[in-house]
């Protein structure tokens, strides 16, 4: 019984694994507004009542597309900050592997960074997710403030309920507010930078994207203390 029951489970997942894989194909052919569940029961050759047994609507195919992706990218972010103590080494890494996942995997990076799909509402069930890819950065933020490594800036102020709870989130109780602000900057900044060459921003004005982006994470790093 216990594998039979294995047997059913690994098929399941195995299917599950097609019906996501079909529907990311789709998603890089006409974007996450059009995915269509017909259109990816039609691809696997099934009929769209067999897939509705495993996700019930568009929205809940969706959100197991924003969780993988998640996934996806911290496991990345995971093994680039692997091994790394030094701040200003860990912190390149962090960054580059965020570029480079976003290059290799477009859609699916605009799928959880890029415009709102409309009418769909991300449920819990993606918090934890995407509470992976921030991880790496609030070890990051901890480790070097345990050791020192951040600059003491001036003191800035910020909405103090806000900058409590992101404490609490980061589980860095004693970071200063300045400190707290310029690592929220970075991260923002680095992302902003990585969607700006993704959509095309700097298509005609910057062609040295590499080093662009070198430039950028090194300022976003001192800013935030891990870079001397």
């Amino acid at each position: 019984m216990n594998a039979s029951r294995t047997a059913r489970e690994r098929a399941r997942a195995e299917l599950v694994s097609e019906i996501t894989a079909a529907a990311r194909r789709q998603l890089a052919e006409t974007g996450a507004a059009a995915l269509s569940m017909r259109a990816v029961s039609r691809e696997l050759g099934m009929v769209s009542s067999a897939l509705h047994r495993y996700f019930p609507t568009r929205d809940d195919l969706l959100t197991a597309l924003i969780v993988q992706s998640y996934d996806a990218l911290a496991d990345a972010l995971d093994a680039a900050a692997a091994d790394v103590a030094e701040p200003a080494g860990r912190w390149r890494a962090i960054a580059g592997a965020v570029r480079s996942w976003a290059l290799s995997h477009p859609h699916e990076y605009a799928l959880i960074y890029g415009s709102p799909v409309p009418g769909y509402r991300a449920p819990a069930d993606t918090v934890p997710a995407a509470g992976r890819v921030i991880a790496p950065f609030a070890r990051l933020l901890a480790d070097a403030h345990a050791a020192g490594a951040l600059h003491a800036g001036a003191a800035t102020a910020g909405p103090p309920a806000d900058l409590e709870r992101l404490r609490a989130a980061l589980e860095t109780p004693d970071l200063s507010d300045d400190a707290l602000l310029a690592a929220v900057t970075a991260w923002t900044g680095l992302f902003g930078h990585v969607s700006f060459e993704l959509f095309g921003q700097f298509q005609n004005v910057f062609d040295e994207r590499d080093a662009l982006f070198a430039a950028t994470v090194d300022r976003l790093g001192r800013l935030a203390g891990f870079v001397p």
